[in-house]
């Protein structure tokens, strides 16, 4: 969800701005072309470092790079490596390095804003960069791993929306460290209790590096195994207190057990089993509540205005496993996990959903294999259990892929029930046409899936089902692009209208709320229409949808007290 921000090519130049300021502070690294002094029987540590293996030994980000055979400074390959709008290309190796010894690093390099650098060091992280390379160029820096380091990683990068760039003949020179087997994972952390009926505990924790799985206790003895991050333990009596306890495992063997949680069981008189309450309002409003403070009223949950049916929790954040999500309240907003689950149950109890929101407009999440897909279904689930969530938003806006994030979406079904709560905030250009990415995932989970909140903002100027060119601001252009979505296989009820709660919510697009109920009119209808009027009504769509719940409140709440009544009381 873009949020009041610069705009995208505003961000841009004053990144590159940022680059270049701080390349003029960079005179006392070592010469760019210097070669790199070795010490005495340190050979290149790093593993395949002219790429002849291809990328064997390197990963690279979003599936950015590739060997090609030319340009390459040695040898028959190179590396090749594209950023995207929201990715930089970084490619990595991980290094074993001994404690407190001094190592070189060097690559030749062609392109811009081409950077080499090395992390994990245990001291002071290092990198050094070349904002121009029209030819190869040697790229060059230095540092000593701390007292416990036996490992560190070596990296080369580009930048956000910049050509491709090439490099070759990476270098690490100095003290070779061992490789040893590898060891039992540690003790996992962050246990706690989620969900609880009068038969069942939903537990979820922390991952634990090296770890391949988990085995479950409940008052000393193994209960269950999971693979992810949670598990439900079942079979219990009512209104009974049990302690639990999680190990990590892998091939090496099984680790100490966590710290213990304790749980009681609700009272019996029937299992309500998995989900939530009552099914959603035919006609639903959604607004999306902020984790962060950008200016708008700082809200809790208990404080989102009473029109919301469908409460987007804004955002949860990416980790550093590829699909794998995270969670956490921000501390300035000086609201206790606690509570924030308290409040969540309490708008549950009075009849609304609280999801949570996976991207937003700096929120880059990666699901484009197998294992990603699973890791998205395993950590979202495991939030839910935590948290309470009803379901999850995809607000991802640098693309998606619709094979993985389908079966990641289906995955998380299987393991959360009928009840899921699926929505999606697309821009407009993802819901240009049915072949696109988002347009696609939607059909495909057409069966799971609650509602579209396609974002009518930010956006400029776009076709309309009439094949018409439609500027943002406009009735318009709110009925003709949801026309596209309507006639392109999702269901009335799937479709739902994204604006900006007030003109200080988005950098474009706002439009009054009486706007808003024209469109809905439009569509339900065929009243209040402009210039453009469907060839039938839609009576059955779900709603709208405004970024954010907090920027409705520092305008008075004039958005959701006109928009809100008015979705209620569709046909």
């Amino acid at each position: 969800m873009e949020h009041s921000r610069l705009p995208r090519h505003r961000r841009r130049t004053a990144r590159l701005c940022t680059l270049l300021a701080a390349g003029l502070a960079l005179a006392g690294l070592p010469a760019l072309g210097a070669e790199p002094a070795r010490a005495a029987g340190d050979g290149n540590l790093t593993k395949n470092p002219g790429f002849e293996s291809g990328l064997a030994g390197w990963t690279c980000s979003g599936g950015s790079g590739a060997v090609v055979g030319s340009p390459a400074h040695t040898g028959s390959g190179a590396l090749k490596a594209v950023p995207a709008g929201a990715d930089n290309a970084r490619c990595a190796q991980t290094v074993a390095v001994q404690p407190n010894a001094s190592y070189t690093l060097s690559a030749w390099v062609q392109g811009s804003y081409v950077y080499l650098g090395a992390s994990g060091t245990g001291a002071t992280d290092v990198s050094t960069w070349t904002p121009s390379a029209g030819s190869w160029q040697q790229l060059s820096t230095s540092f000593t791993t701390g007292p416990g380091t036996t490992s560190v990683t070596v990296y080369t990068h580009g930048w956000y929306g910049q050509a491709a760039y090439f490099a070759d003949d990476i270098t690490l020179t100095g003290p070779g460290g061992s490789e040893p087997g590898e060891p039992v994972p540690g003790a996992p952390g962050g246990l706690e209790a989620g969900a609880v009926t009068a038969s069942s505990v939903a537990l979820s924790w922390d991952a634990v590096a090296g770890a391949t799985g988990y085995n479950v206790y409940r008052d000393g003895s193994k209960v269950a195994s999971a693979e992810g991050t949670s598990a439900t333990v079942g079979g219990l009596a009512a209104s009974t207190s049990y302690r639990f306890q999680v190990t990590a495992t892998n091939a090496a063997g099984e680790s100490p057990k966590s710290g213990e949680v304790t749980a009681t069981t609700s009272p019996g008189g029937g299992d309500p089993g998995p989900g939530p309450g009552p099914s959603l309002p035919k006609h639903a409003v959604t607004g999306y509540w902020q984790n962060f403070s950008n200016g708008a009223t700082v809200q809790k949950i208990s404080d989102v205005q009473s029109q919301y049916d469908i409460i987007a929790v804004a955002f949860a954040d990416a980790t550093a496993t590829p699909g794998a999500v995270d969670f956490r309240l921000d501390p300035a907003l000086n609201y206790s996990e606690a509570q924030f689950k308290a409040d969540i149950a309490a708008k549950q109890a009075a009849g609304k959903r609280v999801i949570i929101s996976i991207g937003g407009e700096r929120g880059t999440v990666t699901v484009n294999d197998a294992a990603s897909a699973a890791r998205f279904a395993d950590s979202v689930h495991a939030l839910m259990q935590k948290y309470g969530f009803d379901g999850v938003d995809i607000d991802l806006e640098n693309g998606l892929n619709p094979t993985y994030m389908t079966q990641a979406l289906r995955a998380l079904s299987a393991k959360a029930g009928s009840k899921l709560v699926i929505t999606m905030a697309p821009q407009t250009i993802d819901m240009q046409s049915t072949s696109a990415g988002y347009f696609r995932t939607a059909l495909n989970i057409k069966d799971i899936l609650t509602v579209v909140n396609m974002q009518y903002y930010n956006s400029g100027s776009m076709n309309g089902c009439d094949g018409k060119v439609y500027a943002q601001g406009s009735v318009d252009f709110l009925t003709a692009l949801a026309c596209i979505q309507l006639e392109g296989g999702l269901d009335p009820s799937q479709v739902g209208l994204g604006l900006p709660a007030s003109p200080r919510a988005a950098g474009g697009g706002y439009v009054s709320p009486s706007v808003v109920n024209n469109a809905l009119d439009c569509l339900a209808k065929g009243t209040g229409c402009g210039a453009f009027k469907p060839s039938r009504t839609y009576p059955g769509i779900r709603g709208a949808m405004t970024w954010s719940t907090n920027w409705d409140a520092a305008a008075g709440n004039a958005w959701s007290g006109a928009v809100g009544p008015h979705v209620h009381g569709l046909p």
